[in-house]
């Protein structure tokens, strides 16, 4: 497996799907990757890239945006309030607003530095107790709390159950976000973006399939 590889079987599923070309964005999630792997991947033309914590992304990211031009990173791991600040200097995109309190820290941040990234919304659609999101019953409340704080809410973001039929939380997410008129869809993974985005994703989220398997020791 590889960029190319995956960059083929999105097109097909695109296709597959009646969607136009490129209509889905890859977010090559590189967290925890030596660097040498994300160079490469770089060298490859990519530019859209995926990390879970600010960190790390702050370690890793200015010096490869100096040697390398049109560079995105997107964060897509959970978000402390203390570390919001730096999130918004640092990515253009942010899919795991999760709570109120996190949600009018943006916007008061946004309000002092006058720009904010876009948004996405993670719901826990299997309202699993270890997991972040607003559960599915909440979620119109809070996109409609989160739009009177004038942030900008692109979209939606899920990570279904791993014991569970993926394409069941995808539709779900994808039904809430047409009911209150939010394009983006931020999901589907390594094992089941295709069915993602059989069900309308907009932003894939791949990393072991193309950078290789993680070495967290």
């Amino acid at each position: 497996m590889g960029l190319t590889d995956i960059r083929d079987r999105i097109a097909k599923a695109e296709d597959d799907a009646g969607r136009a070309p490129g209509s889905v964005q890859l977010i090559a999630v590189s967290k925890v990757q030596p660097d040498e792997r994300v160079e490469t991947v770089l060298e490859q033309g990519h530019r859209l890239f995926g990390e879970n914590k600010v960190q790390e992304a702050q370690g890793k990211w200015p010096g490869f945006k100096e040697r390398f031009d049109g560079v995105d990173v997107h964060l897509i791991g959970p978000l402390q309030t203390n570390k919001a600040r730096a999130a918004m200097e640092l990515f253009s995109a942010i899919h795991s607003v999760d709570r109120p309190k996190l949600a009018n820290t943006i916007a008061r941040l946004a309000q002092e530095m006058g720009s904010c990234p876009d948004l996405f919304i993670q719901v826990n659609t299997g309202e699993e107790d270890q997991k972040a999101g607003i559960l599915p019953a909440d979620a119109d409340a809070f996109i409609a709390e989160a739009r009177g704080l004038d942030l900008p809410v692109k979209g939606l973001m899920c990570i279904p159950p791993v014991e569970e039929t993926p394409s069941l939380h995808f539709a779900l997410l994808a039904k809430i976000a047409k009911r209150n008129g939010l394009e983006g869809l931020s999901m589907g993974m390594s094992s089941d973006f295709e069915e993602a985005i059989a069900l309308g994703a907009t932003h894939v989220r791949v990393g072991s399939a193309i950078f290789g398997e993680r070495d967290y020791s």
